[in-house]
């Protein structure tokens, strides 16, 4: 009797202990996981979410960019973390969907490994190509590479990023074989493509923009179904008559498995208020980020969300034949 006595004492005390941690969440700083290299779109958005968010919360974000494999070895430390709601992923559609058929080993399951939190942003991806490339429009562009495809080479920011599995789409609706030059991260790729040492990039609005506004870039198609405010003169690829080629990253917020719910709603009503606060929202879309409708928002839709985009983009990887070890 004593025994039993002790053990529900002992359990109310640990839900005790749970409840009152879960009240004060969070009372130290916390770390949001960026699995690219400093400067790139991701980095871009999520240090913008985290400043605002670290207000919300009153706590420190503090940045960690931890870059490879398309960003997987950054999201693996982030699934890796304890479970407390104290590290964060900032997960895209390369980390927790393409690369779930891109590489033959994934490093996690973008299903099983982490605890969905919010669906933040969608950025649309752009074609940018050096200025001297003889192509004035898609149409041309299109013609050009078909003629010259074997000399050609596009960049990326890693083997399973967006910038590369938006290409490897754009080859594979063209036709093609340009060969891919892989970068540790957005800025070397960008600036190889201004030295004119590769022809074309597949590139986030928000890391374009700037080359695009300057004009030290050519843009040529906007892969996605609409014109983005932010660049309201770059026709898409579907105006221009191609059809299928809508490429694009999002970003999300995870933690890894079993993170307590409490912590999850905290975390969740603190991202989702970052991004809709009116110079957030104005900040971001001025980038080229679309901010998600408020039914988006939630960890349940995030869950089913990344669910289908694995499926979505399993069918064109796999016909492309590109795949990573």
């Amino acid at each position: 009797m004593i025994n039993k006595l002790l053990t529900a004492t002992s359990c109310a005390l640990l839900a005790l202990t749970a409840g009152a941690a879960a009240q004060t969440f969070p009372n130290k700083a916390l770390t949001m996981i960026i699995p690219f290299a400093a400067g790139g779109p991701t980095d871009v958005l999520g240090r913008v979410v985290a400043i605002r968010m670290a207000e919300i919360l009153g706590q420190q974000i503090v940045i960690e960019n931890v870059g490879g494999a398309g960003g997987m070895t950054g999201a693996r430390r982030g699934a890796d973390a304890a479970a407390d709601g104290y590290t964060m992923v900032l997960g895209t559609v390369g980390t927790h969907a393409q690369g779930q058929t891109l590489y033959k080993k994934p490093l996690y399951d973008a299903l099983t490994d982490f605890t969905p939190v919010a669906l933040l942003a969608e950025v649309p991806i752009v074609l940018i190509t050096r200025k001297d490339l003889p192509a004035d429009n898609f149409k041309e562009f299109v013609a050009y590479a078909k003629a010259n495809h074997m000399k050609m080479q596009y960049g990326s920011a890693g083997v399973g990023a967006a910038s590369h599995l938006g290409c490897v789409l754009l080859n594979y609706v063209m036709g093609t074989a340009v060969t891919h030059v892989p970068y540790r991260g957005t800025g070397p790729a960008t600036q190889d493509l201004l030295a004119g040492r590769i022809d074309f990039l597949c590139q986030a609005i928000t890391a374009a923009k700037a080359q695009i506004d300057g004009g030290t870039v050519r843009a040529l198609a906007l892969l996605d179904a609409m014109r983005s405010p932010a660049l309201p003169n770059v026709p898409t690829a579907l105006e221009q008559g191609f059809k299928g080629l809508e490429a694009y990253t999002w970003n999300a917020l995870f933690l890894p498995k079993n993170a307590p719910a409490a912590v999850v709603k905290t975390l969740n009503a603190a991202a989702v208020q970052a991004i809709k606060t009116p110079e957030m929202r104005n900040r971001l879309e001025a980038l080229g980020a679309q901010i998600v409708s408020d039914d988006r928002t939630s960890p349940q839709y995030l869950a089913s969300f990344v669910k289908s985009e694995i499926e979505k983009w399993a069918a064109p990887i796999r016909a492309s034949g590109v795949f990573a070890e």
